[in-house]
């Protein structure tokens, strides 16, 4: 097995958060990871991303050029990121920030999920990353989502452990909202 995924979107959406908790839910699941953030000297607004590789054997290089999965928050990473999907991928699209009707690729699955408002509805705009971060784990099988929830405690600081349930909720509902978009 061989999970690979690029989470893109701006500064303050907690994509390198994103990424390294999905990281940290693989290695509980006795997994090789790679975790490779990129971000803009901005601290909010500029760009961010990371890529997460996800193995039973050895992983190589972090580095993936055409990942079989594109989780994109916002319109300016669709636009960049959009065309390297591998052909038969996946990308998962915040559909309250991005119109994929530009992008013009036929050759791989889209699956729309209003990761804003569904933040918001649960109470924060700042779990967006985990509503993605679920409808990612639902719908690649890479981790278990019980596992994800159980790397909360070690990807968030100690003084916000009172926010993993909140968390475990976003993930659950990116979760279920992903899979009703897939059947």
């Amino acid at each position: 097995m061989r999970k690979d995924v690029l989470i893109a979107g701006f500064g303050g959406q907690g994509v390198l958060l994103a990424g390294n908790l999905l990281s940290y839910a693989a290695i509980e699941e006795g997994k090789n990871v790679s975790y490779f953030p990129a971000y803009g000297v901005e601290k909010r607004g500029g760009s961010a991303t990371c890529t997460v590789v996800i193995a039973d054997g050895a992983v190589g290089s972090p580095v993936v050029g055409q990942p079989s999965t594109l989780v994109v928050l916002n319109q300016a990473s669709l636009e960049r990121f959009g065309a390297r999907v591998r052909p038969g991928g996946i990308c998962i699209v915040n559909t309250s920030l991005v119109d994929v009707s530009a992008l013009g690729r036929d050759d791989i699955k889209i699956i729309p999920v209003p990761m804003n408002e569904i933040a918001t509805d649960l109470g924060d705009l700042r779990m967006v990353n985990m509503v993605a971060l679920g409808a990612y784990a639902a719908v690649s099988g890479a981790v278990q989502l019980a596992t994800l929830a159980g790397a909360l405690k070690e990807a968030l600081p100690e003084r916000n452990h009172k926010y993993i349930p909140a968390n475990v909720k976003a993930i659950e509902t990116g979760a279920q909202i992903a899979l009703e978009k897939t059947a």
